[in-house]
């Protein structure tokens, strides 16, 4: 009983090791299918369609094991088309091993016309972000590990974006961080501080029935490395996408939606890239997105 209860010990710590350092290090809202996800990236992004909707994106990685990360993220927008504004919420629920983060987040964008086809969008979101590090439930009484960490803290952030009817450019600092965490943090806590974003994409005719979307997002934050997404999307008869995406963390990720006028399905399988990935352990990720747009619905949203 002795040496299974320090083996199941030990498993736990590495995982928390694997788990936690991966957890802390990532930059948050790194999807896959950011390029029809971007409104809790760049509030700003809420303008482009003048429908409303609710959308729900879901991430998981090591399928079956217990303490893995995995995140969920909802949104739900409301047009104001009176004032070329939107309003909303969105909430993000992100844990792995014994790190947990909830934030709450309400936005308001406004749209300003610069020239007959070009807009000019700001954002302004305001929220409030809870961390917890139940590190001792690895090991109390091992001094790296007997202090848990609870920071609960106030957010604002902001966006600006610059869009037409085939394109944006944005920039965001949806997570203003003021001051560091506590002194209790043993991985930094990435996810309470400052970070930016630079946001892109172009939609282009290749003919009546097919259109190809390249799109990008990189992020920045303080003490980790520039992060870079980059994709491409083909749309068939605008219903369904076919894409892929690389990040420069040596990921790479195939994806798949479903497109109607209300509902939109969306599907990726992420996977490693680098040599001791390929042909050994690999970190799969498996993202599942759902939206369901109601009121001006004009046609279906690809941009």
């Amino acid at each position: 009983m002795f040496i299974k209860k320090n083996i199941l010990k030990l498993c736990m710590v590495l995982a928390f090791i694997t788990y936690g350092k991966a957890f802390a290090q990532q930059q948050i809202y790194n999807y896959s299918q950011y390029a029809d996800n971007l409104t809790a990236v760049n509030p700003a992004y809420s303008i482009l369609d003048k429908a409303g909707s609710v959308s729900v994106l879901g991430r998981k990685q090591f399928i079956g094991i217990d303490g893995a990360p995995s995140s969920l993220m909802l949104n739900a927008i409301f047009p104001i088309e009176s004032i070329n504004g939107a309003a909303g919420v969105y909430v993000l629920n992100d844990q792995a091993a014994v790190e947990k983060q909830i934030e709450a987040n309400v936005f308001f964008a406004k749209g300003v016309q610069l020239t007959q086809t070009d807009y000019l969008a700001v954002a302004l979101n305001l929220g409030v972000r809870n961390y917890v590090g139940n590190y001792s439930q690895l090991d109390a009484t091992d001094p790296q590990f007997m202090n848990d960490v609870r920071e609960t803290k106030p957010n604002i952030g902001f966006g600006v974006m610059l869009y037409s009817t085939n394109y944006y450019l944005g920039l965001s600092v949806p997570e203003l961080t003021i001051r560091s965490l506590g002194t209790a943090s043993q991985q930094q806590a990435n996810y309470l501080r400052t970070h930016y974003y630079f946001t892109g994409a172009y939609l282009a005719d290749v003919s009546d029935d097919v259109k190809v979307k390249p799109a990008t997002l990189v992020s920045y934050v303080n003490g980790s490395p520039v992060l870079a997404n980059i994709s491409g999307t083909l749309y068939l008869k605008e219903q369904l996408g076919i894409g892929l995406n690389y990040r420069t963390d040596k990921k790479a990720a195939a994806m798949l939606s479903v497109i109607g006028k209300a509902f939109r399905v969306g599907y990726s399988y992420q996977f490693g890239t680098s040599s001791n990935n390929l042909g050994g352990v690999n970190i799969t990720t498996h993202e599942v997105s759902i939206s369901y747009r109601f009121g001006n619905v004009t046609g279906n949203k690809l941009l």
